[in-house]
Order: C-alpha cells, then sequence, then structure tokens
C-alpha cells in the first residue's frame, strides 16, 4: 500500500471510545492501543472515553463527537460481537448516514488470515455521518491492531494512493448543501 512521501501528511483528529462493562483507563489495553498508534502515526487523539455496554450511553457518545467539529473521526472498541451485551453496531445504526460496508468485509478479510473461522462472530463494521467516520473494531488489542495497522492507518494517511478517506472529507457533507 504505497504512501506517496512527497505529499503533505494531513493529521487526522481521531476520538476513542472504549465498549466495556468492565474497563477502566487504567485497565483500557484496547483504547490505549488505538490512542498510541494513532499518535505515532501523528494524528490527533482528541478525546478518548469509556462507556458501558449500552446503546444509548454508545449513542449519546457518538451523537456528541459527530456534533463536535474537532472530531474527524471516531474509533470504538469493544461490543461488537454476537452476545446479549454487544451493542456496538446497534448504536452505530442509529446514527450512521452512510455504511462502509468494504471496512468490516476487509476486517475480517484480515482477521480470518489470523483466527480462522472465529472471525464470523465480529460484527465490525465503519460508516459516516455528519461528515465523521465512524469505525467499530472489536474489544482485543489484536484486533485494534489489525484495524489500525491494516486498514486505518492507511486509510487516514492523506499520502496513502491510489485514494484515502482524508481526501474526501471535505465532500462528506455535499448532500447538505443547497442545490
Amino acid at each position: 500500500m504505497p504512501i506517496d512521501e512527497s505529499l503533505k501528511f494531513l493529521p487526522v483528529n481521531i476520538a476513542v471510545l472504549t465498549v466495556s462493562d468492565t474497563r477502566d483507563m487504567a485497565s483500557d489495553r484496547s483504547g490505549q492501543t488505538l490512542q498510541d498508534r494513532i499518535e505515532a502515526a501523528q494524528h490527533h487523539c482528541v478525546a478518548r472515553e469509556i462507556v458501558k455496554d449500552d446503546p444509548d450511553a454508545i449513542e449519546a457518545v457518538l451523537r456528541r463527537w459527530i456534533a463536535d467539529p474537532a472530531v474527524d473521526c471516531v474509533i470504538t472498541t469493544g461490543g461488537t460481537g454476537i452476545t446479549g451485551r454487544d451493542v456496538t453496531p446497534e448504536a452505530f445504526k442509529r446514527v450512521l448516514e452512510k455504511e462502509i460496508e468494504g471496512f468490516g468485509e476487509l476486517f475480517r478479510w484480515i482477521s480470518f488470515q489470523k483466527i480462522g473461522t472465529s472471525t464470523i462472530q465480529s460484527r465490525a463494521m465503519g460508516g459516516v455521518a455528519g461528515g465523521t467516520y465512524l469505525f467499530a473494531l472489536p474489544g482485543s488489542t489484536g484486533a485494534c491492531k489489525d484495524g489500525w495497522d491494516d486498514i486505518l492507518r492507511f486509510q487516514l494517511d492523506s499520502r496513502h494512493r491510489p485514494c484515502n478517506l482524508v481526501e474526501l472529507m471535505p465532500r462528506l457533507l455535499e448532500h447538505l448543501k443547497p442545490v
């Protein structure tokens, strides 16, 4: 995946949300993994929170960050499985304007290479709402590494070729402009 070093790097403002009934900031390894990788890639981790596995609570944080012009992208970790408490995709579906189906498909393809058919238990997903990118990753540190290292690191780099999500950011709200 080529990065054109002759192009200017544009840092992205990213918020990280951990969805968990059991984690706090001290024990949130997945959220910390994402924050570390975001900052190592020279992006800005502009917010980081933990919320319980509750669709209303998740939706509230997503809507707050979508409305915040300082947040370009939200990455969540946790709540994407299939148990009764896994409700992150349901909260995402309440706020998404457009789903990025390819994100979940690619994530599961990459995950299959590492954990085999167990990847079917993941409901990782991506989308756009209010001009903000939203990505839901599983709660394991391995899944966060895979999602960032193999997909988001490239798609959130303005120098990635042949194309990237950053170059589309100015056009995400076109549907709201008067004709």
